[in-house]
């Protein structure tokens, strides 16, 4: 049985160590080409964020300095989630899957 476990482990293990494989030499680079309306998107987000570096912050009130600053997060986390697709484990992240599954089993 713990030879079932220990090869079971073994083959998941081999499966998550390269989630995405990247086929051509661009996608190895990470250089991708951005569609139309993602340049659009990215185009009105530098506009923005140029009005934000322009503003006078200490005339404003706490309000909306967080506001800005919570819109200033939406739009990085939007730009993040364009960049990077696909599943990525750590080692620690296999190896703590491993121990559960060894412990479940």
């Amino acid at each position: 049985m713990k030879k079932l476990i220990a090869i079971f482990a073994l083959f998941l293990s081999v499966q998550f160590i390269q989630a995405e494989p990247a086929n051509d030499k661009e996608s190895k680079n990470g250089k991708t080409e951005m569609t139309e309306a993602q340049k659009i998107r990215a185009e009105e987000m530098k506009q923005r964020l140029d009005e934000i570096k322009s503003m006078d912050f200490k005339s404003m009130s706490k309000d909306e300095i967080k506001e800005i600053r919570s819109e200033l997060k939406e739009m990085k986390e939007e730009a993040k989630a364009d960049d990077g697709k696909g599943l990525y484990l750590s080692v620690g992240a296999i190896i703590i899957i491993l121990l559960l599954l060894i412990l479940i089993l």
